[in-house]
């Protein structure tokens, strides 16, 4: 029976660490204000309660319950190292003097009376991950470790660099947090909109790295797309009112709606009018076309919410056939003229290329490579490939799907473009090698 109680309770914690670990460090970074020691301290905390919770039983408020048992403890450390003499008599000041009634309203705010500041709480945690003072390296490996939750190594393998790598990354986004004083608060009114953009961009490279990793052999690692789906799903919840959040998490649910039709049996990529559709998550579909509509309604599209109305329209589509490109192609151009850049360019003249025909969006295309500024982009010599391809100009498209593979990095695309090669009667596998 006892050994039946201890497993219930150790899962109890595992769970509550799990669903609660983001809230509670960002609550005790704010009281504590050090990263480090809030970690430390919820660790400590967390070893206190795989102990005490099998014997005393699972507290009533377990997230209170962690915050003042880690909040203890890095008073206790405090006081027995000498350690942020200033923090240190702050701390014991104040536990001091309200020792029972800060508990009182603490459980009483954790518990919902007052639940919209742990809410701030997380807010002001992603602001400073992905605070512009902090390189976007350091800003995407600090969001997953703080508000992610995952470990060093598991960052340090998902960007497929060496886990001492990802540490000092980390550790040099902490020190450049305290050395320059990096304010823990959510930004003022005037910053705010430039702020979330830089946070959003976070979100999306986490999400893009799963989606289609840009090396190694896999095309997919779900784990990246999972963490930015629940730091999308985060940044709605935390700012209701913003469009950009509800569109940037609909063109992540759109497009990952799709990730299990995206590859063949034997790990080969699978363009988007090839799949399968009964194999996307249409579940998934519904619920990003609804954070759209909703979006949209809000006025004033940014990028992330054309985006997502885009992947919409592919979304909704029974079949390839189906596929409005008319419109697509009317988005892309609205996109283009509101927030213009080279990739998004590309995207217009291959959107044009379906709905007006191959020559046209090969004008296109050529016009942007004549710009230069995709020169090390992959997909450009790929998409003026495929449409040489439709066209019958086959000796230019293999040059072109050269070009594309003297760029692509992720071995499953590699082996897209040297069979597409193959087919326009360009060099074999062996000869591509």
């Amino acid at each position: 029976m006892t050994t039946t109680v201890t497993k219930v309770e150790g899962a109890a914690v595992a769970r509550v660490f799990r669903e609660e670990r983001g809230r509670i460090l960002a609550t005790l970074i704010r009281l504590l204000g050090d990263i480090d020691l809030a970690e430390e301290a919820l660790a400590v905390a967390l070893e206190a309660a795989l102990v005490q919770w099998p014997t005393e039983g699972l507290p009533d408020n377990p997230r209170a319950w962690l915050i003042r048992a880690a909040r203890n403890k890095a008073v206790d450390r405090l006081r027995r190292g000498a350690l942020l003499e200033g923090k240190r008599a702050e701390l014991e000041t104040e536990a001091a003097r309200d020792h029972e009634e800060r508990l009182d309203r603490e459980r009483a705010r954790l518990e919902g009376a007052e639940g919209d500041s742990v809410e701030d709480d997380r807010l002001r945690l992603i602001f400073t991950c992905c605070h512009p003072a902090l390189a976007l390296e350091a800003q995407v490996a600090l969001t997953l470790r703080t508000l992610g939750g995952l470990e060093t190594e598991e960052i340090a393998r998902a960007f497929l660099v060496p886990a001492p790598t990802m540490a000092q990354r980390l550790v040099r986004a902490k020190t450049k947090i305290r050395e320059a004083r990096i304010p823990y608060r959510v930004p003022e009114p005037g910053e705010l909109g430039e702020r979330i953009e830089a946070v959003l961009a976070v979100i999306y490279l986490v999400f893009n790295e799963g989606y289609a990793a840009s090396s190694g052999e896999l095309l997919q690692r779900r784990e990246l797309c999972a963490e930015a789906l629940r730091l999308g799903r985060l940044m709605v919840e935390l700012l209701p009112g913003r469009a950009e959040p509800s569109g940037l998490l609909a063109l992540m649910l759109l497009q990952d709606a799709r990730r299990a039709a995206r590859v063949g049996p034997d790990g080969e990529l699978v363009l988007l009018e090839e799949q399968d559709r009964a194999r996307w998550d249409h579940a998934a579909i519904v619920e990003g076309a609804a954070l759209v509509e909703r979006a949209l309604a809000m006025g004033a599209p940014g990028p992330y919410v054309l985006q997502a109305a885009i992947a919409a329209v592919h979304g909704q589509a029974a079949r390839a056939a189906d596929t409005d490109w008319q419109q697509i192609a009317g988005l892309y151009a609205l996109l283009v003229q509101a927030h213009p850049s080279p990739v998004v360019a590309l995207n217009h003249a291959v959107a044009v290329a379906m709905a007006e025909g191959p020559a046209e969006g090969l004008r296109r295309i050529d016009a942007i490579a004549a710009g230069g500024a995709l020169a090390g982009y992959y997909l450009l010599p790929a998409a003026r490939a495929d449409l040489l391809r439709r066209l019958g100009r086959l000796p230019e498209a293999a040059v072109a799907y050269r070009a594309a593979l003297a760029l692509a990095g992720n071995q499953a695309e590699r082996r897209f473009l040297e069979r597409r090669l193959a087919e326009v009667g360009g060099q074999s596998t062996a000869q591509v090698h």
